[in-house]
């Protein structure tokens, strides 16, 4: 049997490892964005035990392993009497983690918007909640985008830890097509391929956000104006 044949036959399970694989990685970014937001906040507020809470949380995530958050998670906490659902375990492994980096995005994202913004909303009598939905936040959002769409690509990758844990993800997959093929030069490839194609397309879905972000705010051209260009537009006068 080919390498290619192999392929073939292993599609199911490497079908169904992909969709493993988007369960982690979108239940873990809808977790970490909740981890995000709340902590990144929270890290602003003048109440010192709140904002302290907030930085134990932030740093105890973002100083320790993935690896060894989650192997507490689905092997030791069922010595103290919880057991937790695989696929679940995974989804607040990646959660913690990720919210953790991604609170620091946020944090220092509300504090890049101008002073000024949040003066003037304060002149104009908004309360907490208006300055921070309809001043501070929209400005935040783009300047957050980029280094959201980082993490988001960093957390797709992480989701390979959750083959120690006995999801059948995409790695999981891989490593059959490899005892099968007994190729790790070909199977490993084939996994390379398959995790760029998923981290490119997530890539492209955050940059329409990231374009959409930056035109409600005025600072570029629409997504429906960039597509729209003329080939006599693009060109540079001689």
């Amino acid at each position: 049997m080919s390498n290619f044949d192999a392929v073939r036959d292993a599609l199911p399970s490497l079908w169904q490892g992909i969709v493993v694989t988007l369960e982690l990685t979108i239940g873990g970014a809808l977790l970490a964005f909740v981890l995000a937001l709340t902590l990144g906040i929270t890290a602003r507020v003048r109440n010192l035990a709140a904002r302290g809470s907030a930085r134990v949380m932030i740093e105890f995530f973002r100083g320790t392993s993935l690896l060894v958050q989650i192997f507490w998670l689905f092997y030791v906490l069922p010595l103290l009497g919880y057991k937790l659902d695989p696929l679940f375990c995974g989804i607040l492994a990646l959660g913690l983690n990720y919210g953790a980096y991604g609170a620091e995005v946020v944090r220092g994202a509300l504090n890049a918007v101008p002073r000024a913004q949040f003066e003037a909303a304060v002149a104009l009598n908004f309360s907490a909640w208006q300055r921070m939905r309809r001043v501070l936040f929209p400005q935040a959002w783009a300047l957050m985008l980029p280094s959201l769409t980082n993490l988001l690509v960093h957390l797709l990758k992480g989701t390979a830890v959750a083959s120690y844990i006995t999801l059948h993800d995409l790695t999981y997959e891989i490593g059959d097509l490899r005892k099968t093929t007994s190729d790790t030069l070909f199977s490993f490839g084939v996994g390379l391929a398959i995790y760029f194609v998923l981290g490119y397309l997530l890539t492209l879905g955050m940059n329409l956000l990231e374009t959409r972000a930056k035109t409600k705010l005025g600072r570029g051209a629409s997504l429906k104006d960039v597509l729209s260009l003329a080939p006599e537009d693009t060109k540079v006068a001689s």
